[in-house]
């Protein structure tokens, strides 16, 4: 089972997908697949980003993760304090906060990230 990252939900969205990504996700059933809050919330940033220049597209990007939370729902993985304290127990040299938390939430869940 897996935990998609962020940047692989993102490629979701797009017209012209990777087609890495896209032949994954052809090999790969959607019961197996699961998101962390944190990349909800990194995909939320971006959208507030985006609104400022483009209020029209990040109207579409809203509706497009509220889908995705409704899509994916119970496979939306929390941030626990057991993942918490495996977040905090990572080399803090290594990574980004956020990704060493979706990598936290992965290990706690056995699950690969992709």
């Amino acid at each position: 089972m897996f935990l998609l990252d962020t940047c692989v939900l993102s490629e979701l969205r797009k017209q012209r997908m990777n087609p890495k990504v896209s032949a994954w996700l052809q090999k790969n059933r959607d019961a197996e697949m699961f998101m962390s809050v944190v990349t909800i919330g990194e995909i939320e940033a971006g959208i507030v980003k985006r609104r400022k220049a483009d209020p029209e597209f990040a109207a579409i990007l809203d509706d497009w993760l509220d889908q995705v939370v409704d899509y994916y729902g119970e496979r939306i993985l929390p941030i626990s304090l057991e993942i918490a304290r495996l977040w905090g127990s990572l080399d803090p040299a290594a990574g980004n906060p956020t990704d060493k938390l979706i990598a936290a939430t992965a290990k706690q869940h056995g699950l690969k990230v992709v």
